[in-house]
């Protein structure tokens, strides 16, 4: 059980993951399938996993949710803590920035380097919504190359307020901002090329300065 729960803390079995049968579980942790059968049982009467019938078990998001349920609507209804989730986003996605330039795994550096040629793709074909979409994916993407487990499941706790929040702060600035596009292309080439060219403090700096601009322009109340 413990085994299983730091997969699903580590980001290994990510929210909807179809765990592997009994069987194959029992051979990998070289236990019973009847230990693997409670195992499961435990951390489903916890909400962490959930049982289809025919189907199999699936990782369930409630590691996500109970943390970023009351948020969406708050948000939605106060308009001024848009502030403060850009002040929460400078801080943890500065540190996730950092952490993952030290210790993304050469497979984690490819992700990340296609998920900025999708966003650069998006760019040239002025597709702002596919921008903005690819923008909150490059974020999750860092976060999960962190490898810390805490940074990751803050960041996914409150993914879907961040996500809304990236995606409406991006595409907003895209849409009404003169060249903000460009400036943001160049914002996420300048922190990609610090992750993966393995420079830490570089990637934090990049990833607050592309935080301190998005706060700038709703600083100057222009449009979203």
């Amino acid at each position: 059980m413990r085994r299983l729960e730091t997969a699903l803390l580590g980001g290994t079995c990510a929210a909807g993951t179809h765990l592997p049968a009994e069987r194959v579980l029992a051979e990998q942790f070289g236990v019973s399938r009847n230990t693997v059968r409670e195992a499961i049982q435990r951390l489903a009467a916890r909400g962490l996993l959930h049982s289809r019938r025919g189907a199999g078990v699936y990782v369930t998001d409630r590691l996500r949710t109970s943390v970023a349920s009351p948020w969406g609507e708050l948000v939605s209804d106060h308009p001024a803590l848009r502030e403060d989730i850009l002040e929460f986003r400078r801080v943890l996605e500065g540190a996730t920035a950092y952490f993952a330039a030290m210790r993304a795994t050469r497979q984690e550096q490819k992700a990340i380097a296609a998920l900025l040629r999708t966003l650069e793709t998006a760019r040239r074909a002025d597709d702002k919504a596919a921008e903005a979409q690819a923008d909150a994916k490059l974020h999750e993407a860092i976060a999960k190359a962190s490898h810390n487990a805490m940074f990751l499941h803050l960041h996914a706790g409150v993914l879907g307020v961040l996500r809304e929040h990236i995606t409406a702060s991006g595409t907003g600035l895209r849409e009404h901002e003169d060249g903000a596009a460009e400036v943001l292309l160049q914002q996420h080439r300048v922190l990609c090329e610090a992750i993966c060219s393995r420079r830490p403090e570089e990637a934090r700096t990049a990833m607050q300065a592309h935080i301190d601009f998005v706060r700038s322009k709703v600083g100057e109340g222009r449009p979203r």
